[in-house]
Parts: C-alpha cells; sequence; structure tokens
C-alpha cells in the first residue's frame, strides 16, 4: 500500500484561526498540557477553498442544501418554468429518498459537479415520466412516498459514483439515507497542536464613532477577542491507491489531485479573524514522503513540550524533536519511507527526515513522480 504523507511545523503569530462555539480559539490537552489545535475539519475547508484556483471546476465538488435550486437552474436554461423545474427536481431526488425542508435538504449534501449536472441532464431525459409524478397532490409527494418507475430509478442511481470529483475523492463521502452512495475517504488529515504548551491571551479593543463631536468622548463600542500564538505540527497522509479507486482509476487525475492537495495543505490555514491578525506565515518545515505501511503521526515528538531558550527558539526546537523522533521510530520498526524529502527553513541540520531541498518546487519535482509511478500513471 502506498501513501504520500506530509509533516509541517509551521509558527503562527498571534491569531484566532479556529473558533469555538463562543468565539474562542480551539485548544486540546495533549501530553498533560494545554495546547493550541486546529481541527481537521476547518484544514479540509481551506484546502477545498485552495482547490478552485488548482483545479477546474468539473473536477471539483460542492457541499450544499441547495441543491434543488442548482437543479432548478440548470432545468430553466433548458427552457423548463421556474416552478415546474423545482417541483419535477423534487419529485425527482425525493423519488431517490432524500428529504427536504423547504426547498432545502435536510442535510449538506457532498457531490461532485459532475454529478449534479448528469442528474440534471437525467431529469430532462425522464422529463415525461416525472412530470406528471410533481402534479400530483401533497399526500402523494415527500421523502418515501414518491415511487419513481424502475427505469428511471435505476438511470438516476447509477449517476451517483463520486463525480471524479478530487475533493469528494479525498474527503469521502456520507449520506445517512443511502449509504451504498458513500465514498470512503482517501485522505486524513490531523487535527494540528502546538508543539508546546499555551494560555490564551485577550486583546481589548475599542472603536471609536468617526461622527461623534469633539467634546464627546468615549469608544463607540468595546470587546475583546481570545488569540495565541502557536508552532503548530501539522500532518495529513493520503491512500493513493484508495484515491485512484474513487476517481475511478483515472491516474492522470489522481496525480493532479495529489499536487493539489499538497499545494493547498502547505500553503492554507484556516481563515478565522484573519482580518483581525493577518496571520500568514508559511511552514518553516515541509516534509513530504511516499510510504508503504501504516501511517506514522509523529505528533507524540511533542508529548513533551518543547520550550524556546538562549540558544534555540520554538521553531528550531520543534524541527529538532520532530526529527530525533523520527529516527528513534525509524530505529524501531524501521525506515518505511521509499522516498523521502524536506524543505527545511530553520538552522538545525535535519538527519532522519529525508533528503534536503531549497525550495517548495524543488520538493514537489522530486516527489511527484514517485507519486505518478505508484498510481501507474
Amino acid at each position: 500500500m502506498k501513501r504520500i504523507e506530509v509533516h509541517l511545523i509551521q509558527n503562527v503569530a498571534p491569531a484566532n484561526l479556529n473558533r469555538d462555539d463562543t468565539g474562542s480559539p480551539k485548544d486540546a490537552i495533549f501530553g498533560g498540557y494545554r495546547r493550541a489545535r486546529l481541527s481537521s475539519q476547518s484544514q479540509k475547508r481551506a484546502v477545498r477553498l485552495a482547490f478552485r484556483e488548482l483545479l477546474p471546476e468539473e473536477d471539483r465538488a460542492v457541499r450544499t442544501r441547495k441543491l434543488l435550486d442548482r437543479l432548478a437552474d440548470s432545468l430553466v436554461r433548458a427552457g423548463k418554468t421556474p416552478d415546474e423545474a423545482a417541483a419535477v427536481a423534487r419529485v425527482a431526488l425525493e423519488g431517490l429518498g432524500l428529504g427536504f425542508k423547504g426547498t432545502e435538504s435536510e442535510y449538506l449534501l457532498f457531490l461532485g459537479n459532475r454529478e449534479v449536472e448528469n442528474i440534471a441532464e437525467t431529469i430532462l431525459e425522464h422529463w415525461e415520466a416525472l412530470a406528471p409524478l410533481a402534479q400530483g397532490g401533497k399526500e402523494r409527494r415527500g421523502k418515501g412516498k414518491v415511487k419513481l418507475p424502475d427505469p428511471v430509478k435505476k438511470a438516476f442511481e447509477a449517476l451517483f459514483d463520486g463525480g471524479k470529483a478530487v475533493d469528494l475523492a479525498l474527503f469521502g463521502r456520507m449520506l445517512a439515507d443511502r449509504a451504498e452512495w458513500n465514498v470512503d475517504a482517501a485522505a486524513q488529515v490531523a487535527h494540528a497542536i502546538s508543539t508546546h504548551k499555551v494560555e490564551r491571551e485577550f486583546d481589548f479593543y475599542t472603536a471609536v464613532d468617526d461622527l461623534n463631536p469633539k467634546e464627546e468622548t468615549g469608544a463607540g463600542m468595546m470587546g475583546d477577542v481570545e488569540f495565541y500564538s502557536a508552532t503548530f505540527y501539522r500532518y495529513a497522509q493520503v491512500d493513493l491507491a484508495k484515491l485512484a479507486e474513487n476517481l475511478q482509476g483515472d491516474a492522470d487525475l489522481a496525480a493532479r489531485g495529489v499536487e493539489a492537495f499538497l499545494r493547498a495543505f502547505v500553503s492554507t490555514l484556516p481563515s478565522g479573524k484573519q482580518n483581525s491578525f493577518a496571520a500568514h506565515n508559511p511552514p518553516d518545515l515541509v516534509q513530504i514522503s511516499l510510504s508503504g505501511g501504516a501511517p506514522r503521526n509523529l505528533a507524540n515528538a511533542f508529548a513533551k513540550p518543547v520550550w524556546a531558550g538562549r540558544e534555540i527558539d520554538l521553531i528550531s526546537a520543534s524541527v529538532r524533536a520532530l526529527d530525533e523522533y523520527a529516527g528513534k521510530l525509524n530505529k524501531a520498526y524501521g525506515d518505511h519511507a521509499q522516498l523521502a524529502v524536506v524543505l527545511n527553513l530553520t538552522d538545525y541540520p535535519t538527519k532522519h527526515l529525508g533528503r534536503r531541498v531549497e525550495s517548495f518546487e524543488e520538493l514537489l519535482g522530486a516527489i511527484m513522480p514517485g507519486v505518478r509511478s505508484a498510481l501507474g500513471g
């Protein structure tokens, strides 16, 4: 089993990139100490947004509760009236077991853009069979009530194959009502944690009303926001065989998807409060390996928090801890990396993380031929 593994050490200036329901930056207890945390979901969201610049629309998916509106728009462009387009699209989806509240689906649907367009085309193809169903009374419409003719139902069910959408293939899909349309994720993204313990800090702010007369002093509003600064360890891995399977055996698209994922994962962070903090700090270490066997998350390198000292800063101390722990694992269990390359901007000379390169483009140039070979492309 071949996989790509990515390890980052990334120092972030004061920020609140990923908030909980109270607006506080997310954290976690690890190794007995409180750590800054970036959730897996927030990182994957940032990657998917970056895909808009890295992959064409047909190779991406959409996560939405507004599938009816999108299908209706496609049907209107094909010459149907807005009312009949919305009604026929609804009965088609309800006949497949999907439920709706008003015009929105009961839960977020994750569909490839190709899947969505194919659904619209299939509705048009079977319009004469679907239109009468949309004209029935309310007692005949709704989730579990609409009975599609067997040929029509089979035509629709054959469409839910992931649509060769890279982000869907990477991050998977779960549909509670139709488990057979689920897609097992090819990628795993860990919650990022700080390599050191953290304490939250508070920024008290005031805003002045520009139209206040000079004699009226005081703030127009005031408040506070929590933040922290942290050196994060970030990790992700992609199962190449699973990715190719999810993309229906398209090795070229899988390779392009891996490169897009690597570029996006390394270059993005969650965007919380960035207008207030502008914590745009690229990683100081990027290690990418083509590996076999079980994946290795190296977070335990930081079970004992690292400390800055007079001779070393937090970033270099984190790189040193990561390198030393990787060496221990290699000695104990064998080096499972068939190809490993590291971009290291610190002065600490890594020994166990692979061949050192001078730029991210050089790193990709070293790793992608191995990826294409592993995918059979």
